[in-house]
């Protein structure tokens, strides 16, 4: 059970109370210190599957846990973004992402009571709204409200929140056309007596 891969999933369930400590913290670098540990959960994220394929450690352990440690992050994320933010469009489309992995897991747990869990297991679309999801609420934690220097490029502060707002709103498109697809993939067994 305490594999590397399923250590790295525990480490990033202890990160999540640092990560809201870090991001109310009175300095004016707590949204880039959020913003590096979320960065740093969502590494682990990949950084254990990719550990548990390489050296043959998955487990069923491993299998509960991961969606639920990143389920817990994200939640936490978004309940602090829309708290952060406090305007309708951004508190709106969080509580649809939190209410649509609340449904999905739901939804999964039924399948697999059937025996039918592949039906909804995670898509290549899911995994496209995954990543807008993350980029876009980095973006929203950090918030950085300065020029950005590259190697290259200054990124003005402007672009780089277009940036998050689109990648966050591009989630949430993603997160109703998954849960609808989802849906209608169960729905059989969702019907039946």
């Amino acid at each position: 059970m305490w594999t590397i891969p399923n250590q790295i999933t525990l480490f990033r369930i202890i990160l999540i109370p640092v990560f809201i400590i870090v991001f109310y913290l009175p300095t004016d670098w707590n949204h880039f210190g959020a913003f590096a540990i979320f960065w740093l959960a969502a590494i682990s994220d990949a950084l254990d599957g990719y550990l548990a394929r390489k050296l043959n450690q998955s487990s069923a352990f491993g299998a509960f846990i991961d969606p639920v440690a990143d389920k817990l992050m994200v939640a936490a994320a978004l309940i602090m973004i829309a708290e952060d933010f406090a305007v309708w469009w951004i508190s709106v489309p969080a509580m649809i992402m939190i209410a649509r992995e609340i449904f999905i897991s739901g939804l999964r747990e039924f399948m697999s009571s059937r025996g039918k869990r592949d039906t909804v297991a995670v898509s290549t679309l899911g995994k496209y709204k995954t990543a807008a999801q993350m980029l876009g609420i980095m973006g929203l934690i950090w918030q950085p409200n300065y020029d950005i220097p590259l190697i290259l490029f200054n990124f003005p502060y402007e672009i780089l929140m277009f940036a998050a707002y689109t990648f966050y709103f591009v989630a949430t498109v993603l997160t109703v056309w998954t849960m609808v697809l989802y849906f209608k993939a169960a729905w059989p067994e969702l019907r039946a007596k």
